[in-house]
């Protein structure tokens, strides 16, 4: 009898185990995915456009500015290669054609401002550089290319000069932009 109740307690006591480690898992499951939940659902919510950070509006009047990429000696280079290779067409101060948007009778861009009122700050340096150095016409206008007439390093200083002239504001929008496509170019190295 004495050997009955033995058993009959061992297979309680299972049972109680089996039954509590089975609640356990249970409850250690519905935390497990109430917390996978809330963290997707936070991942859902307020969720910003990617783009709208790249608009002359996104940045808050009072960030810091970045630090330049360019030298005062590159600016000062770059303001007597860009009024003997590009004032013609974009004006003294940079300030291009007042309808720069508005297509010509040959359905060409007219050359934009580069002042950072119009759209030259959305490009990254490489593609500044290389529509300086090849032309305006992959990219819908008309500009030649100086590739063949003008160094990188003058390229550099031209582009320095230009970027001179935008705010401090523009400037970070562009900053930021520009470091977005390098390190997506490094990790598709």
């Amino acid at each position: 009898m004495l050997k009955f109740f033995r058993l009959q307690l061992r297979e309680s006591c299972c049972r109680a185990v089996t039954s509590l480690i089975g609640r356990k898992k249970q409850i250690g499951t519905f935390v497990l995915v109430s917390t996978v939940l809330i963290a997707l659902s936070a991942c859902e919510r307020d969720q910003p456009d990617p783009k709208a950070r790249w608009t002359d509006t996104a940045a808050p009047a009072n960030a810091p500015a970045p630090a330049r990429w360019y030298t005062s000696e590159q600016v000062a280079s770059g303001a007597l290669l860009y009024a003997q290779n590009c004032a013609s067409c974009h004006k003294p101060n940079a300030e291009g054609t007042a309808d720069w948007m508005k297509r010509d009778a040959n359905g060409n861009l007219p050359p934009p401002p580069l002042n950072g009122t119009a759209h030259t700050w959305h490009h990254p340096l490489s593609i500044l550089r290389t529509v300086v150095s090849r032309g305006g016409a992959p990219v819908g206008g008309n500009m030649p290319a100086f590739g063949d007439k003008l160094s990188p390093q003058e390229i550099n200083a031209i582009l320095a000069w230009v970027q001179s002239h935008w705010s401090d504001r523009i400037y970070a929008l562009w900053h930021e932009r520009d470091v977005a496509v390098r390190e997506g170019m490094q990790a598709k190295r």
